[in-house]
């Protein structure tokens, strides 16, 4: 091939934002040449490659707006270190029907057993899957919501936490909310319900709720939206925080109170 008809092919693959394509472009030519590719063999290859990099970054993309407060896959989850956790259920969870069926997603379990880590990597799966994922805290939204509805902006803040398909609420009971919150809880969920699906994590049992939200009649208002369709995973378990401590023998193993 010429030097200036493969200029012109980077220079009209540039065109088309095929990015990789014009970078792959000299080197894929001589490969299907040493290899005697036919045309269609060379170009199912410099298209792969090319949406595989667009694949990636948009992934890349999505778990940046996703807010995640780390990112860590299930795979790097040690299901040995929690054995009440059902692998094959939550690898079910993974494939993200529960999405398109608008089910919820409720984890239930003590402080450190690794709430926020089975949240996050539901959060990727559901990225790598198609879907825009919000990350937050109990605390930080209902802050956040506060703060928009002095401001009366709470109609344009409450579309930050309903546009996108799956909304991550961590942290729920780890810190008081008074009743204002709660209503604001309520309205979000009121939102989402039947439409998007929203995974929570709670340190706190399901009957602890009316104290979480100071309120028993919004707690079960919030409740019925949230189990009518939900998967609920129940984590019997110790810290991981206090493992290497565990196997050093520094501290006793006590059993962890049933979250129900």
């Amino acid at each position: 091939m010429k030097a200036a008809q493969l200029e012109r092919l980077q220079e009209q693959l540039a065109k088309l934002r095929l990015i990789k394509s014009q970078e792959r472009l000299e080197a894929l030519l001589q490969e299907a040449v040493d290899k005697e590719l036919s045309y269609a063999d060379f170009l199912d290859q410099l298209l792969g490659e090319e949406l595989k990099s667009k694949t990636a970054k948009n992934i890349t993309m999505r778990t940046n707006l996703a807010r995640f407060p780390f990112v860590k896959g299930l795979d790097a989850f040690d299901f040995s270190y929690q054995p009440s956790l059902d692998k094959k259920q939550l690898q079910n969870i993974a494939n993200c029907h529960f999405i398109e069926h608008g089910e919820n997603v409720v984890i239930l379990g003590p402080p450190g057993v690794g709430k926020t880590h089975l949240s996050v990597g539901l959060g990727i799966k559901a990225i790598e899957h198609g879907y825009r994922v919000l990350f937050t805290t109990a605390a930080n939204m209902i802050a956040t919501l506060t703060k928009a509805l002095a401001e009366g902006k709470l109609e344009d803040k409450l579309k930050t936490y309903t546009v996108p398909r799956l909304l991550i609420v961590d942290e729920i009971g780890y810190l008081p909310i008074d009743r204002a919150g709660a209503n604001l809880f309520f309205q979000l969920i009121s939102r989402r319900y039947e439409k998007g699906p929203v995974i929570l994590t709670s340190n706190q049992s399901f009957g602890s709720w009316g104290e979480v939200f100071g309120d028993r009649v919004i707690a079960t208002a919030i409740l019925d939206r949230v189990l009518h369709h939900a998967i609920t995973i129940n984590i019997r378990g110790n810290s991981y925080r206090l493992k290497d401590k565990l196997k050093a023998g520094l501290i006793r193993t006590e059993e962890p109170a049933v979250v129900n």
